[in-house]
């Protein structure tokens, strides 16, 4: 945080989604959330301080069923709030503060908080950044448990009747769910990251959000003039007129190169010379189609599976996944939709089996490592994916492979799950493009022993640099090395190309880098057949893919893997195209630090 001599203060949080807005500040208050005390309760009395809590529950229930009937068109079946709704009868959570009512014999609010504080400090042990963010959905839970139980009073979002800028220590997803867009210009929070919930439905109602600002509540008064900047995570509090100058012209700026580049996100991404490359969404969320329709996706290169898994205390079944995957593949048909099986430790989806943890899980029992393992939980996933398949275009792709025999092994198990569907008499399509996601330096190693069978490679950048280059993006020591322009990384992603060019199958790339402008000219010149990203990012990618020539960025290639610093390959990138790139600085924090 800085000041200037004006009183103007700075905060910098995470811009968790894009877009600038100026105007008044409006607190929300969590009132009797942060505060409980402990008192002991008398054991004739336990069961009615069990009755107490049953009811508290209850009307959370109830409270988040309306929110749910009442939310915005944009996040319409919204399963988000429906997986809140699931943690408030979830074991861990519901059945642990029972127990611990009964056992301790104390106060609901003082079990609640107890057994919350036990399942975050598990949560906070986890190395992976989108398990981490769902701690926060647990929270939001209990709180809305608490507020009933000591009588605080719920801000109620939706009956905001004036344009304002939400300040609140934290939103649920139920809470920005209720976001009046004719009222709510944007919002900021002191906790929170980009992957969690609140975030997620940010960027899908396509409001200006920072999170992570730490102490925002105790730095800004209701009414106070703040500017937030949702494209570099800024948050300004008593802007100097010069500021608010300047920011009403970058929010103009801004809201005319939106309205620009959406306008053409549905022409094809074909390049000068005439090569056309298919430009695909990364999503986790059935919700999220409409984005990638509204952004002119050419199909799903990347639906990740995990969302289903989290949070819960047994894994969905099979009718669960089946009917999630069909929506899902009827509303893109006849687009693509490539789904990713399970790729997370499975015991760690689940609420209830915490103790099961890793001393590295970044480097064990994970993805297909896991699913190999648990054939019935694999085998559950398979038939749904292949049951959705009768509806629609899919190709499933198994995450993490290391090692060749692990793509033999869950062939044969899809050939299994083919078999007993079609024992079954139930309708699927075993006719469907198989693929494995490139990420483990081994694969690209062997990559062409791979190709032999498989019909696609998908290069999952985000993974491949980490295991490459032996970084932990997470750590802020080393965050810096993480450089996807690294020599070493143009080298195996022009290796697994060729490979795959040479035995005649497709290949794919979904990771980061693949939506990031300053990369797309390297990534074209490998050879891709179709980029995969973030669906507010398609429209940027088909603009610089439409304003650069193939023959020319296969040129830069050749350079490029001459060069000995990803510093050297990123000057290289920007002598040639700045001119181009220099238009979509809104698209992305691009950094290079050696």
């Amino acid at each position: 945080m800085s000041q200037t001599p004006e009183n103007e203060i700075i905060m910098k949080g995470i811009n968790a989604s894009p877009g600038i807005c100026i105007g008044k500040a409006y607190l929300v208050d969590k009132e009797g959330v942060d505060i409980v005390e402990k008192y002991d309760i008398k054991k004739k009395k336990v069961p009615a301080e069990i009755k107490r809590f049953k009811a508290a529950v209850k009307k959370a229930k109830d409270e988040l069923r309306a929110i749910i009937d009442d939310s915005p068109k944009e996040l319409q079946n919204a399963h988000i709030l429906e997986t809140h709704m699931a943690l408030l009868k979830d074991k861990s959570l519901y059945g642990r503060t029972i127990k611990t009512i009964e056992k301790d014999r104390v106060n609901a609010e003082w079990a609640l908080k107890t057994v919350v504080s036990y399942l975050l400090s598990i949560f906070q042990k986890m190395t992976d950044s989108y398990l981490k963010e769902r701690a926060s959905d647990i929270v939001h839970v209990s709180d809305l448990i608490l507020r009933n139980l000591v009588g605080a009073m719920t801000e109620n979002i939706a009956a905001i009747d004036k344009r304002v800028i939400l300040v609140a220590r934290d939103l649920s997803a139920a809470d920005t769910s209720q976001i009046n867009l004719e009222r709510i210009k944007g919002f900021i929070t002191d906790r929170g990251g980009k992957a969690s919930h609140t975030g997620i439905i940010a960027r899908a109602l396509e409001i200006p959000a920072v999170v992570g600002l730490e102490n925002a509540i105790t730095q800004i008064k209701s009414e106070d003039l703040i500017i937030v900047d949702g494209n570099t995570g800024i948050v300004i509090i008593h802007p100097t007129e010069q500021t608010l100058i300047e920011y009403e012209e970058r929010k103009n700026q801004y809201q005319e190169y939106k309205a620009d580049i959406t306008r053409e996100s549905h022409v094809e991404a074909t390049t000068a010379d005439g090569f056309h490359l298919e430009v695909m969404a990364n999503i986790e969320l059935p919700e999220e189609v409409v984005s990638v329709r509204n952004y002119g996706g050419d199909g799903i290169g990347l639906y990740r599976t995990e969302f289903q898994y989290m949070n819960r205390t047994e894994f969905p079944s099979e009718e669960e996944l089946f009917d999630r995957y069909k929506d899902v593949v009827e509303v893109m048909n006849p687009s693509p939709v490539t789904i990713r099986t399970l790729d997370i430790n499975g015991d760690k989806a689940l609420t209830n089996n915490y103790h099961r943890q890793e001393v590295n899980p970044v480097l064990g029992l994970r993805a297909i490592r896991y699913c190999l393992k648990k054939p019935d939980l694999f085998k559950t996933q398979l038939r749904a994916i292949l049951r959705a398949a009768a509806f629609g275009n899919v190709r499933i792709m198994f995450p993490m492979i290391s090692a060749y025999f692990e793509i033999r092994l869950a062939k044969r198990m899809l050939d299994e799950a083919a078999e007993s569907l079609e024992k079954n008499g139930l309708p699927f399509n075993r006719n469907i493009d198989v693929g494995i996601m490139i990420e483990v330096p081994s694969a690209v190693i062997t990559a062409d022993l791979m190709a032999e069978e498989v019909d696609f490679f998908s290069i999952g950048t985000n993974d491949l640099i980490q295991y490459a280059l032996a970084i932990d993006r997470g750590n802020k020591q080393v965050a810096h090395l993480y450089q996807p322009l690294d020599p070493a990384i143009l080298r195996m992603l022009k290796h697994v190309a060729d490979v795959a060019k040479e035995k005649g199958i497709k290949v794919f790339m979904c990771g980061e880098m693949a939506g990031t402008p300053h990369h797309i000219p390297i990534v074209l010149g490998m050879g891709m057949d179709e980029l995969s990203m973030n669906p507010q990012s398609i429209p940027v990618a088909k603009r610089v893919i439409r304003s650069i020539n193939l023959k020319d960025t296969q040129a830069l290639l050749e350079q490029a893997l001459k060069q000995t610093t990803a510093k050297n390959v990123f000057e290289l990138v920007r002598d040639r195209y700045g001119e181009i790139l220099a238009d979509h600085t809104y698209s992305g924090n691009f950094k290079l630090n050696q």
